[in-house]
């Protein structure tokens, strides 16, 4: 297709992804865009909590996106999905997974240099993802510097290029219109109305005619026809720009930016018109996914729902068409007949015939499909264009249901949780005995707990996960232990000396078979092993010991009264008895951790660490992170709850971090004490 042909539409249902840091006006965005194409007859708010975006319970609650928002709409003639993704990074799963299929991303990005370092994580991603995306700066009413000083506060944080695209008119201060630098045309706002054009402001002509040299100057760099043109003074035609435009924006070159104001419905026009003819069709966005063209549909799942209806796959045909109940291959092998296909707005769902290439829609009863896979009508299970990538869990709590009968109830519906989140992990450690749901933060944890009470009437208490701590021995001892037992026929003995040694952290448990002349007879050896071993899970200061050698040395059996299980007893009376004259000690694990953050929060990131009884390894640049630091630390695992939460309010939200164990280290003094007390007490 010609650039011109692109330019003027025609290219088939878009798919868009609205994203941006918290509180930059996404779900306004929204709001404001089905309104004036005439998708909702009345714009909502997150405020007055009636939006089309944020309309489960947990998202009005919090006054916040929790989930990817889905919202379809018609705009002259062309057909259009919005994806209003959550701003906050502890909800950024819902995002990684509907990107891959999107046309383009509209980085939502409010005006003030401030808050610019927030844009960074999510302009990386699009730029990993190769993802088209515009910059829109919303609330440019309420903008106190002008884009002379506001653009180099954002261009550090776009490793491409951003090309301004309008330029502000301003009356005593307030930006009251626009100046396009592609049409060459000044716009004045009207209030809840299409802009209107009006002539060249007095005073704006030089001002405008410069902007415009430095938008094509910035399009020539990628283009040696137009860089001739300026070079000889020739002014290039309109639809040569146009074309530009869209080619850059498609290939990644550039970051075009626009502004207005969602909540006035200023800017939402020209935004919407630049969707229209510059964004790339879904063709372009299935080759840049690798998918073969064959005749056939090809889906992408982009997100799992669960509702009273039953399970919903959000999905995007890539190419071909999709009917009412045709039959499926997924990536994972499984083959699933297509229930009901629907459009959505939020909540609300339509029934549809079919769906062609181009179009987001959610499909019913596709029960063993799960986000991230591909799906094709083609009679061979496809490749996975975007396998899932569930992020690492950065927060963890320990619950359990008020109700114990709820126990396995709880089980079904994390699961079905999970399914919709897939950055939540659920699991039971075998360590501490305790049940732990782990996520993205506080909140992305708390919305999970709500919502496990208000889908499916589980009341799930929660707490501080316990610590699963260790004990050793610092000394050994030769321990005789002797079980005998008479009790009518057939009586039990076993008698055994074992030597119990301490070995170096991180050795284990060693068990060694030293006896000579059949004092104890092969065939009970593995028994008093099996009792050695179950004695070790509980120890004198009440945990499981590691690192200890136990040797059989020594013992006597009664051709009768001996069995497997005597044995076994003697064995766990041997190192019960022994251990606490071994000087036992407690271990806690401590946690290699590597904490990401800008670089003017480095010293405070160290001062976490200290204050965390940690001990700092150093700093490094972040690799593919400009003006990012990585932070080595070794922590105890005691001291890292909560440490995600310390991390995003010195960052503005933007921190994060992994943790590996990496060893077991001896805790003493009050701190021991305190632990002692405290699992005795338990």
């Amino acid at each position: 297709m010609s650039e011109l042909g692109h330019r003027n539409g025609g290219t088939g249902p878009r798919t868009v992804a609205l994203v941006g840091p918290y509180g930059a006006g996404k779900t306004t965005l929204l709001e404001s865009l089905l309104w004036i194409t005439g998708a909702t007859s009345r714009k909502g708010s997150v405020r007055t909590r009636n939006s089309i975006g944020d309309y489960s319970p947990e998202a009005r609650s919090h006054q916040m996106s929790t989930a990817v928002s889905v919202a379809m709409c018609q705009y002259l003639g062309d057909s259009y999905t919005f994806l209003d993704c959550p701003g906050s990074i502890e909800f950024l799963q819902e995002t990684i997974n509907v990107l891959p299929s999107c046309d383009a991303a509209v980085v939502v990005a409010e005006p003030e240099p401030s808050k610019a370092a927030m844009l960074q994580p999510m302009l990386k991603l699009l730029e990993d993802m190769r993802i088209p995306h515009f910059l829109f700066l919303n609330k440019i009413d309420k903008a106190q510097l002008g884009l002379r000083d506001l653009l180099p506060a954002l261009s550090p944080y776009s490793q491409k290029p951003l090309v301004l695209r309008q330029i502000p008119i301003r009356e005593k201060g307030i930006v009251t219109g626009f100046i396009d630098l592609a049409l060459e045309r000044a716009y004045v706002y009207r209030e809840h109305a299409p802009s209107e054009v009006i002539a060249m402001p007095k005073g704006e002509t030089d001002r405008e005619k410069q902007a415009r040299f430095d938008m094509l100057e910035r399009l020539a760099d990628y283009d040696d026809h137009l860089m001739e043109e300026l070079l000889d003074d020739i002014e290039p035609p309109r639809d040569e720009v146009f074309g530009d435009l869209a080619r850059e924006l498609r290939d990644g070159l550039i970051v075009p930016v626009f502004f207005g104001s969602a909540e006035g419905d200023n800017g939402m026009r020209r935004l919407l018109k630049a969707l229209r003819h510059e964004v790339p069709s879904v063709a372009e966005t299935a080759k840049r996914l690798g998918a073969e063209a064959n005749g056939e549909a090809l889906l992408h799942v982009l997100k799992t729902e669960h509702g009273t209806g039953g399970k919903l796959s959000i999905a995007r045909v890539l190419s071909g068409e999709i009917k009412d109940g045709a039959i499926l291959h997924s990536s994972s092998g499984h083959t699933e007949r297509a229930g009901g296909l629907f459009s959505l707005l939020g909540e609300k769902t339509a029934k549809l015939a079919g769906a062609r290439a181009g179009d987001t829609l959610a499909i019913s009863r596709l029960e063993s499909v799960q986000t991230g896979e591909t799906l094709t009508s083609a009679k061979t299970s496809p490749r996975a264009l975007s396998p899932l990538r569930p992020l690492e869990p950065t927060y963890r709590l320990g619950i359990h249901t008020q109700d114990r009968k709820d126990e396995v109830k709880l089980t079904a519906a994390i699961a079905k949780l999970i399914e919709e989140d897939p950055s939540l992990a659920f699991g039971h450690d075998p360590d501490t005995h305790e049940m732990l749901l782990s996520g993205q933060g506080e909140i992305h944890l708390k919305v999970a707990l709500e919502r496990l009470l208000s889908k499916y009437g589980l009341k799930v208490d929660s707490r501080t996960p316990r610590v699963p701590y260790k004990e050793s021995i610092r000394k050994g001892i030769v321990q005789r232990g002797r079980h005998k037992r008479q009790t009518g026929g057939h009586g039990q003995f076993g008698d055994v000396v074992l030597d119990i040694q301490p070995l170096p952290r991180g050795s284990g448990f060693v068990f060694q078979d030293a006896v000579v002349g059949g004092a104890v007879p092969r065939q009970w050896i593995p028994s008093v092993e099996k009792g050695v071993r179950e004695a070790l899970t509980h120890g004198p200061l009440g945990f499981p010991v590691v690192d200890v050698s136990v040797t059989l040395k020594d013992g006597s059996y009664h051709s009768v009264d001996s069995s497997d299980a005597a044995f076994q007893t003697a064995g766990r009376i041997a190192i019960a008895e022994g251990l606490p004259d071994c000087s036992p000690v407690l271990l806690e694990p401590v946690m290699s951790v590597q904490i990401h953050v800008p670089s003017d929060a480095t010293s405070k990131v160290n001062g976490f660490v200290t204050a965390r009884r940690g001990q700092l390894l150093g700093f490094d640049t972040r690799p593919g992170w400009p003006g990012w630091d990585t932070v080595s630390a070794f922590i105890p695992q005691a001291e890292l709850h909560g440490l995600i939460v310390e991390l995003r309010s010195a960052t503005m939200g933007t921190g994060t971090y992994s943790a590996r164990f990496a060893h077991l280290a001896e805790l003493t003094g009050k701190l021991a004490d305190h632990v002692l007390a405290h699992a005795k007490a338990a």
